[in-house]
């Protein structure tokens, strides 16, 4: 009997190669053909499997430089998967964390193809406690918010409450946010967030080249500017940043 074909859709972490699952770890070394971005562990996963005897195909979507279409990563996923092949989509982070997974997943169920999927720790919240902050604090904040940063508030394709979003009371975690840190820092301050309120945006976490910087909202988007930030990076708005 032929065995029907599948997709392994796996979160390969913040970036160190050492913090994907262990059942991620497994079936990369199973694979056939890997389809991976430029997030997680893809510059070590020499580190994680024999990558001479798969096929390592890079669909990278870069901030603002190379961009592989999802039409086109979609059709590789059909197409080696219908092939026969032990197919592995590897995103950074989780791959329903603003990962485009479910639509990968569903691409597939269309063509009869299964997709198996395997959770990943998403920087929002593995990043900050990597740099000495915890999302959440008992006594200090009930709850947080992961947000994309990728559009700025008021854009016709923003689907995010900001208003709303400053008067929540809990952490607010803002991923693929860096182009958009002052109109994200104003907007929540016209909302009602103290300037002082206490802030940390860190770059490249958990990897090697880590770099954190401690500030307060009214001054993120200058220390952002300052030091060069640049994608990807995580900040972190709430009382925590400040421990």
């Amino acid at each position: 009997m032929t065995t029907p074909p599948t997709v392994s859709l796996i979160g390969g972490g913040p970036g160190a190669w050492d913090l994907i699952t262990v059942r991620g770890m497994n079936r990369l070394n199973e694979a056939d053909v890997i389809l991976a971005d430029h997030l997680g562990p893809t510059t070590e996963l020499h580190k994680l499997c024999d990558l001479s005897t798969k096929q390592l195909i890079d669909v990278s979507k870069l901030p603002y430089g190379k961009q592989v279409a999802q039409e086109k990563i979609n059709d590789l996923l059909v197409e080696h998967a219908l092939a026969g092949k032990k197919v592995v989509r590897l995103k950074g982070g989780d791959p329903y964390v603003f990962g485009r997974g479910f639509e990968e997943l569903t691409h597939l169920a269309q063509h009869g193809i299964a997709c198996e999927v395997i959770p990943g720790v998403t920087s929002a919240i593995s990043v900050p406690a990597m740099a000495g902050v915890p999302i959440t604090q008992r006594g200090i904040v009930h709850s947080f918010t992961v947000i994309s940063g990728h559009v700025p508030p008021g854009h016709p394709l923003s689907l995010n409450n900001w208003e709303a979003l400053a008067k929540t009371g809990g952490t607010l975690a803002v991923i693929m946010g860096v182009k958009n840190a002052r109109a994200i820092a104003q907007t929540l301050i016209d909302a009602g967030c103290s300037r002082k309120t206490p802030a940390i945006v860190v770059q490249e976490g958990s990897t090697e080249s880590q770099r954190s910087f401690r500030c307060d909202l009214g001054s993120l988007a200058d220390v952002i500017e300052h030091e060069n930030v640049a994608p990807p990076a995580v900040y972190i708005i709430g009382d925590v940043a400040g421990l």
